[in-house]
């Protein structure tokens, strides 16, 4: 797992389940939270659910499921040695062998052995049907509960990824590409320094949008996705210094929209991940 951890903690029979995530799609449970449980000595409760064969069996479907770096030989190894009395397993020696994914070891003080939740409601069933209920039941109210922060940012960074992904589906078809300036456009002069930057990122002016969009409330800039709201704050600060320097409306106008071309091609061939460093920010414009 990489990325910074999101910590929070789940509650089941007065019993405290240690859960995180570093990318907001999978979590992991604590499966030595869950094994006490059964006892005071967790690893070895995990040991034994791992000996079993329908866990092993289990536990090397979902690594080929989700896990595209799994090695199937180590996992046919422990199919065949699983077969001997004498076999064990451990979670390090699963993860050693196969190059788990699904399972982890944390270090420190509030470490332990962590697994995905799907893995982990398994090894619930595992300890007690009753028990895993209860664990489900306070899962669901992290995920969807108005006070929780985990919830909060989990919510906000899958509907940044689904933006994102958007955006960038758009900026493939051109359509997020500012296009080209027309001879009409480059002998205007504008009014005011907001519809010189309109019609360099948009094409149009703030009225010509109003007229085109009657039914709208608001103006272009609302409608606006986080890629050109960004590029538009460069562009302010561009032109601010194109001002400095004298440049005349004409000149800046072409200045101002090759710089949203090339940095709306940019973003675009980003993707849906490369601008994960705005999950947490808001963009607001006005003009």
């Amino acid at each position: 797992m990489s990325g910074k951890a999101r910590k929070e903690v789940l509650h089941a029979k007065g019993m405290k389940i240690g859960i995180y995530t570093t990318d907001f799609e999978n979590e992991f449970i604590s499966l030595t939270d869950i094994a006490k449980y059964k006892s005071d000595t967790p690893n070895a409760v995990i040991c034994n659910w791992m000996c079993n064969g329908k866990t092993l069996e289990f536990l090397g479907l979902w690594e080929q499921l989700h896990n595209p770096a799994f090695w199937p030989h180590g996992f046919e190894e422990f199919q065949k040695q699983a077969e001997l009395d004498a076999f064990t397993m451990s979670p390090k020696k699963w993860i050693d062998g196969v190059n788990a994914a699904g399972i982890v070891n944390k270090p420190g003080r509030y470490g332990g052995t962590y697994a995905h939740s799907d893995i982990a409601f398994e090894f619930a069933s595992w300890i007690s049907a009753e028990f895993k209920l209860y664990i489900m039941k306070d899962y669901k109210r992290l995920k969807t509960g108005d006070n929780s922060r985990l919830s909060l940012s989990w919510n906000l960074n899958r509907e940044i990824a689904k933006l994102n992904y958007r955006i960038h589906s758009d900026a493939i078809k051109g359509k997020l590409i500012p296009p080209e300036l027309t001879a009409e456009q480059l002998g205007h002069t504008y009014a005011n320094e907001a519809d010189l930057l309109n019609v360099a990122l948009f094409g149009l002016t703030a009225k010509q949008w109003r007229e085109l969009n009657p039914g709208k409330k608001g103006n272009m800039r609302d409608e606006a996705t986080i890629h050109q709201l960004l590029v538009l704050a460069n562009m302010e600060s561009y032109n601010a210094v194109l001002i400095g320097q004298g440049k005349p409306q004409e000149e800046r106008l072409v200045l101002l929209h090759t710089l949203a071309v090339r940095q709306m091609q940019t973003m675009g061939a980003l993707g849906i991940h490369g601008l994960q460093g705005l999950q947490n920010t808001t963009v607001t414009e006005k003009g």
